[in-house]
């Protein structure tokens, strides 16, 4: 009941389908029962790419349901990424932003994964989409130091840098993000690691500063953080995907990530010029 409850209000607020409850419903349906015979499922997906998905991957079903589960922060790189620029996802998880952005826009990715398990199943998205030759898979943690840290094992999209002493634990390698850049130039950042996002910049301070970074998607958010964007002239944006527009202050579409844009003209022109979208057969 809990699971139906939570779906009803994600399908009632959800800006593509609170117009269309009942497809959602139905997606919802014959998902639970072709899931429940076990084993991967290939779904067809944005821009003709594919997700492969199985039972109990929470973050990516909800794409099923919704067509992008997170969509305004998804249309971001959708409308932002053309092909020949990098895309860095930490926290890539299964791959999802890493397979619009390399799938669907054609840019070249960086995607950080830690958890091996989870990194399996990155790699197969990348493979059913063929997209080996545009997606770097890193199995490592990002963080301030260089060193190897407790990981957390089982948790879906939650899984995350832990204490030692915590149970369910693997160590996994950490590395800074700025002992990778060298001379690439990354024109956007995706950080999805569950409240270790100040760890993560801390290791990325070169970055920040390099004026290559336009745009930065993350979760967490901490006072120390924003003092971080403030000094390297990021601006706390909110982008409207149906109307291709930037605001600086909050609107009416939710996110679940916070956005951050350095150069608004280059950034603002980007979005609006993109190639419309077909996301659950809406042009956007």
């Amino acid at each position: 009941m809990e699971l139906l409850s939570i779906s009803a209000r994600y399908f009632a607020t959800h800006p593509l389908t609170r117009d269309a409850p009942l497809k959602a419903w139905l997606r919802f349906a014959s998902w639970q029962l072709r899931s429940r015979l076990g084993g991967e499922i290939l779904l067809q997906w944005v821009g003709g790419q594919r997700l492969a998905v199985r039972r109990g991957m929470r973050g990516a079903t909800g794409n099923i349901y919704a067509g992008l589960h997170e969509f305004s922060d998804m249309m971001v790189p959708l409308h932002l990424l053309r092909e020949g620029d990098l895309f860095i996802d930490i926290g890539a998880n299964v791959g999802t932003y890493t397979v619009l952005a390399s799938g669907v826009c054609r840019a070249t990715t960086w995607a950080f994964e830690p958890d091996s398990n989870t990194a399996q199943h990155l790699r197969r998205n990348l493979s059913v989409n063929q997209l080996g030759d545009l997606v770097t898979v890193h199995e490592c943690a990002l963080g301030s130091t260089s060193r190897v840290v407790a990981f957390t094992v089982g948790r879906d999209t939650v899984n995350k840098v832990a204490d030692v002493h915590d149970m369910n634990v693997r160590m996994v390698r950490q590395e800074r993000l700025d002992n990778f850049i060298g001379a690439f130039q990354p024109i956007m950042m995706k950080l999805d690691v569950e409240g270790y996002e100040e760890s993560v910049l801390r290791g990325a301070l070169a970055l920040l500063a390099n004026p290559c970074l336009k745009v930065i998607e993350m979760e967490t958010v901490t006072p120390a953080i924003e003092r971080m964007m403030l000094g390297n002239q990021f601006e706390r944006a909110y982008y409207d995907p149906f109307g291709r527009a930037l605001h600086r202050n909050p609107i009416s579409l939710k996110s679940s990530n916070s956005l951050y844009v350095r150069d608004w003209p280059f950034v603002a022109k980007r979005l609006a010029t993109a190639e419309k979208i077909d996301v659950l057969d809406r042009k956007i």
